[in-house]
């Protein structure tokens, strides 16, 4: 495996073995704080804290891996010199990137509901730029299409904004019974795209080669599933 091959696989490993141990802790502690909360089940009163906690964690992790997965598809696409724009345009995305970082971090710093939601709409607008680029591979672009509802790419975006959500509005979400329900409906549609996260990310490391394969096996007739 050469250097970009390990880079590839740094998103699913990082993934592995961060993202989806640290969903099953927020998920165990979401149950337990709705059974003190609603069965009056005598759990631990820090339930309800670990679970804000550990979720905020998981939901800047979560727009973090996103970003390291489309910073390392767009800059190992092709070598450097040969780089669709040339230095403007990776001097453009690297811009978007940061810019994109810089907010997710005013976003876990900042109180004020308004700058929360603005850095929350910033942060995944950098996202979704960072995603349109042509480097990114996406099985469709059409909602009304089926391969579009079988996309990682899309299914990502997805669940990093409801990450985004509950990050910008925990302290409301902590307050508000109507927007407490929102959130668990979001977590529970956020739960699901997970697992099709799972499903559709082993799916699509089935089909990408090593690099020094990519030649060979691209220069197969993937309708009449042959190679030369």
């Amino acid at each position: 495996m050469t250097i970009t091959d390990w880079l590839w696989i740094l998103h699913p490993a990082l993934a592995v073995v961060l993202i989806y141990p640290l969903i099953g802790m927020v998920v165990r502690l979401a149950w337990q704080t709705r059974q003190r909360r609603v069965a009056k089940v005598k759990h631990p009163p820090v339930v309800g804290r670990d679970h804000s906690d550990l979720g905020r964690w998981l939901a800047g992790g979560v727009v973090l891996l996103v970003l390291i997965a489309l910073t390392v598809v767009i800059a190992t696409k092709a070598p450097p010199a040969d780089f669709s724009g040339g230095a403007g345009r990776a001097i453009q995305l690297l811009i978007v990137l940061l810019g994109t970082g810089v907010s997710l971090f005013a976003l876990w710093r900042c109180k004020a509901a308004a700058l929360r939601l603005s850095f929350s709409l910033i942060t995944w607008i950098g996202v979704l730029t960072l995603g349109a680029q042509p480097e990114v591979w996406r099985l469709s672009d059409d909602p009304l299409s089926p391969a579009f509802w079988q996309s990682h790419y899309w299914a990502g975006v997805a669940v990093t904004g409801l990450m985004l959500f509950s990050l910008g509005a925990r302290p409301e979400i902590l307050r508000d019974l109507r927007l407490r329900r929102l959130h668990v409906t979001a977590s529970v549609l956020a739960a699901l795209l997970f697992v099709m996260q799972g499903i559709t990310g082993t799916r699509d490391l089935l089909e990408i080669p090593l690099s020094w394969q990519k030649p060979a096996v691209y220069a197969c007739d993937f309708d009449q599933q042959r190679c030369p």
